[in-house]
C-alpha cells in the first residue's frame, strides 16, 4: 500500500485509516457529518496527493490530448482548467481528469486508483506524437482547500499572487508557505469555494502544518475522504466506480459539458459512440431524496412496481439537505422531477423521489 508524503501527519491528528485506491489515507478524523459541515460552514484541509499528476510537454502535447480526451484542449485558455474523460472506443471512460492547459505544458489530474491505467493508456496512444509525459505523482504533494474561508485563509501564507483575482476553473504560480512558484488552482470536488495547491514533496509536511496553523482563525480542520464523498455527492460530482465506470458513459451520466463534438476537433477516441448517444440516449442519471431511515448505499435496486428499473450508484445521508440522498440511472420515461421509485433491501421496500442534480448549489457571489 503506498503513502502520501503526509501520511505520519494523520492519525496525531486523530485520522483513522483505510486503503483507498492503493493508497493508506484517512477516511475521518472525526464525525464525519461534522467535517461536511465544516467545509460547508469554514473550511476544511485535505490531503489529495493520492491523485495522479502527469505533466505533458512536446510540440503536440495539445493535440495529444485533443486525441485522448473529450474535452476540446486547443480551445482552453492559457491559465484555465477543464473538465475532460479518456474513453475507451466504446465511449465509456477509463477516468475523469482535470486538463491544465499552460503555454508550453498540458498538467493532467488523475484518479488514484486509476493513474497506472492511465499513464499505459496514453503512452500506448502517444505514437505519432511528439508528446513527452512525466509523471509527476511522486514529486509533488496536492493539498486542498475547500469552504467559503478557503481564501482568506490561503492568503496568509501566500504571496506573490493575488487569490481574489483568480477565477474558478483558473490556476495561477506564486509564493506557498515559503516555497515560490507554487501552482495554485481554484476548482474543488465539494461544490463550495476552494484551492488546490501542488508543492515539492520534500516540502508538503512545513506547507500543511502552517496551513492547519493559518486556517485556525477561520475553524479550520483536516478532512477525511468520509466527508468529501458526502461533499461531492451533494455537489452532483460524479466518482469514477459509481456514477462513471467502463459501464456507464459520460452522456447519460450528465458530463456532456466535458465532451466537445465540435468538428474542428478532429477525431478522437470514442467520439462516435458517444456522438450516436448524444443523439439517442436510453437513460439518465438523476438524483433521489428519501426520508425512510435506510440509507441509500451503491448497488441497492430499484423498482418501478414489480420491474427492476436500476441500481443506487452512490448514497448518503446528507447534512446539508437534510434528507439521505443518492444518484442512480434510470430509463428516461422513469427520469422526471418528481417520480416515485422504491429502493429495495432485502426485500424491504422504501420509496424515493427523483430530483434534480445537484442536490445543493452554493450561493455566489
Amino acid at each position: 500500500m503506498r503513502h502520501t508524503p503526509l501520511h505520519d501527519e494523520h492519525e496525531p491528528l486523530g485520522g483513522k485509516l483505510v486503503e483507498f485506491g492503493g493508497w493508506h489515507m484517512p477516511v475521518q478524523y472525526g464525525p464525519i457529518l461534522e467535517e461536511v459541515r465544516c467545509v460547508r460552514e469554514r473550511v476544511g484541509l485535505f490531503d489529495l496527493s493520492h491523485m495522479g499528476r502527469f505533466n505533458l510537454t512536446g510540440p503536440d502535447a495539445v493535440a495529444f490530448v485533443d486525441r485522448v480526451a473529450t474535452c476540446y484542449c486547443a480551445r482552453i485558455p492559457l491559465g484555465a482548467i477543464r473538465y475532460g474523460l479518456l474513453c475507451r472506443p466504446t465511449g465509456n471512460p477509463i477516468d475523469d481528469i482535470l486538463v491544465y492547459r499552460s503555454e508550453d505544458e498540458v498538467f493532467l489530474v488523475v484518479n488514484a486508483g486509476n493513474a497506472d491505467a492511465d499513464r499505459e493508456w496514453l503512452l500506448a496512444h502517444a505514437d505519432g506524437f511528439e508528446v513527452a509525459l512525466e509523471d509527476q505523482t511522486e514529486d509533488l504533494a496536492m493539498i486542498a482547500l475547500q469552504g467559503p474561508l478557503s481564501e482568506v485563509s490561503l492568503a496568509r501564507v501566500t504571496e506573490d499572487l493575488d487569490l481574489s483575482k483568480l477565477g474558478y476553473y483558473r490556476f495561477s504560480h506564486g509564493t506557498v508557505c515559503g516555497c515560490p512558484n507554487v501552482r495554485v488552482s481554484r476548482t474543488g470536488y465539494t461544490g463550495e469555494d476552494g484551492f488546490e495547491i501542488y508543492i515539492p514533496t520534500g516540502l508538503a509536511v512545513d506547507a500543511w502544518r502552517s496551513l492547519l496553523e493559518a486556517g485556525q482563525a477561520s475553524g479550520m480542520a483536516p478532512i477525511g475522504l468520509g466527508a468529501r464523498d458526502t461533499l461531492r455527492l451533494e455537489a452532483g460530482m460524479p466518482l469514477y466506480g459509481h456514477e462513471i465506470d467502463a459501464e456507464h458513459n459520460p452522456i447519460e451520466a450528465g458530463l456532456k459539458f466535458g465532451v466537445s463534438f465540435l468538428e474542428e476537433k478532429g477525431d478522437w477516441i470514442g467520439r462516435a459512440p458517444l456522438e450516436a448517444l448524444h443523439a439517442a440516449p436510453s437513460r439518465a442519471l438523476v438524483g433521489l431524496v428519501t426520508e425512510g431511515k435506510r440509507v441509500p448505499r451503491q448497488g441497492y435496486s430499484l423498482f418501478d412496481g414489480e420491474e427492476n428499473v436500476g441500481t443506487i450508484c452512490s448514497g448518503a445521508v446528507s447534512p446539508t439537505v437534510g434528507k439521505n440522498i443518492a444518484t442512480a440511472y434510470l430509463p428516461l420515461h422513469l427520469a422526471q422531477t418528481g417520480q416515485l421509485v422504491d429502493m429495495d433491501l432485502r426485500g424491504k421496500r422504501q420509496a424515493c423521489t427523483v430530483v434534480d442534480l445537484p442536490f445543493y448549489s452554493r450561493k455566489r457571489s
